[in-house]
């Protein structure tokens, strides 16, 4: 199986498909599947506009919307993460993970599927220790502070995958792990980015949660992307343990690193996108604990058992098959032809959604409806407290560095 990967896509869906297309013809190849590691930018119209987090006078329609129309079709099964420059808005109707377009699959906050029987997991946006702690406390329209905040992984979505134990293939990351740069050539990299110097020397560039994850996961590879550069490093789990190939990529632009193609041993295809069992028991095991509020999980909750889930799971998969839910439209795409200005921002409830949760036979949490029982019934706990603390100005820090020293798109 080849696997072509991408670093941040920012709305380029176009070009990437088109440099994939041109790379098939050159090498006379064929490419299976194509991954991304964040800034993927679904954006569908002005309305997602209003929740992707760039600066106005940056912000684009980008390509994709053409995909979620049908005006054009993702040539390749394209699977995203999550990374600090989304239609958040969009994202979060999605939040278990789904289609985003036809051919074009979101793996969620945080998630896990298979490619025919290669196993990929992911985790969606960068780490803020400010609000790692906390749940998903925000509410459609995002102001200033949700529309950074919304995107900052959280405990609970770790969590879960610290309680993966079946064998990973690929795992993706937005940010790279903490403490990565001691595996590869880091004198090249602040070379090239000397504006990382002083977090390279300290060890704290970087996701301590993804750290934690490769740590625990120790899967054959691991991309990531957001600092725009390219850098591999390669990680020996112990004396004789498992070895992790990482490859951070840049994003598309021409001359640059964007793009990595890999063979991996699998069966012989053809390849569909299916459902995780083991993931969705965990997912099932985790729903009734969403938590919702600025106080997070309840401290008691670190392993739980989720054996009799996944038996559950796998009956019902039996039953119904492993295919995701098929793809639905949940608002009218961009029309070019006809602009529209101050478009409000709901929440909307995606039927790929509700129909997995109805599957796995759980309550939907992801709307203000149900914010009130799940305070309530998590403030039966001693909580994790987390502060008001809503200092972001740091967010885009290294965006607009490279804003700087690349070009202004990146801000």
């Amino acid at each position: 199986m080849k696997i072509a990967v991408e670093g941040c896509m920012h709305g380029e869906l176009d070009k990437v498909y088109a440099t994939l297309k041109r790379l098939e013809e050159v090498e006379n190849t064929k490419i299976d599947l194509l991954l991304c590691c964040g800034d993927f930018q679904a954006v569908r119209n002005e309305t997602d506009l209003q929740s992707l987090n760039v600066k106005p006078k940056y912000r684009e329609m980008g390509t994709f919307w053409k995909y979620y129309s049908g005006q054009e079709k993702a040539p390749y099964p394209t699977i995203f993460i999550g990374g600090n420059h989304e239609a958040s808005n969009y994202l979060w109707e999605l939040y278990y993970g789904g289609w985003a377009a036809p051919n074009i699959y979101f793996l969620g906050f945080s998630g896990v599927v298979k490619f025919g029987n290669i196993r990929i997991g992911g985790l969606s946006g960068i780490y803020k220790p400010a609000h790692y702690l906390a749940g998903y406390f925000e509410k459609l329209p995002y102001n200033e502070s949700d529309i950074r905040s919304i995107y900052h992984v959280r405990y609970y979505d770790v969590l879960k995958l610290m309680h993966v134990e079946e064998p990973i293939d690929i795992f993706l990351s937005h940010d790279w792990p903490v403490g990565i740069t001691d595996y590869g050539n880091w004198q090249r990299l602040i070379k090239a980015k000397p504006f990382f110097k002083e977090e390279v020397e300290s060890k704290t560039l970087g996701s301590k949660p993804a750290a934690l994850l490769l740590d625990k996961l120790r899967p054959p590879y691991w991309f990531s992307a957001h600092l725009h550069c390219k850098f591999p490093a390669i990680i020996q789990h112990g004396e004789g343990g498992p070895v992790t190939k990482f490859l951070a990529l840049d994003k598309c632009l021409p001359n640059r690193g964007f793009l990595q193609v890999i063979e991996i041993e699998s069966d012989p295809g053809p390849y569909e996108i299916t459902y995780d069992e083991e993931w969705l028991a965990i997912v099932r095991k985790f729903n009734g604990l969403f938590p919702l509020t600025r106080k997070g999980l309840p401290p008691w909750v670190d392993r739980l058992d989720i054996k009799e889930d996944r038996v559950w799971v796998k009956n019902r998969l039996d039953e119904r098959g492993r295919k995701p839910f098929d793809f639905v439209q949940t608002t009218q795409p961009f029309n070019p032809s006809q602009p529209i200005s101050n478009p409000p921002t709901m929440h909307c409830r995606n039927p790929q959604t509700e129909s997995l949760l109805l599957l796995l036979e759980q309550p939907y949490m992801l709307d203000s409806a149900n914010r009130g029982g799940i305070q309530a019934q998590s403030n039966t706990y001693p909580s994790r407290d987390v502060n008001n603390a809503d200092n972001d100005e740091d967010d885009d820090a290294v965006d607009d560095d490279i804003g700087v020293a690349d070009d202004a798109d990146d801000e």
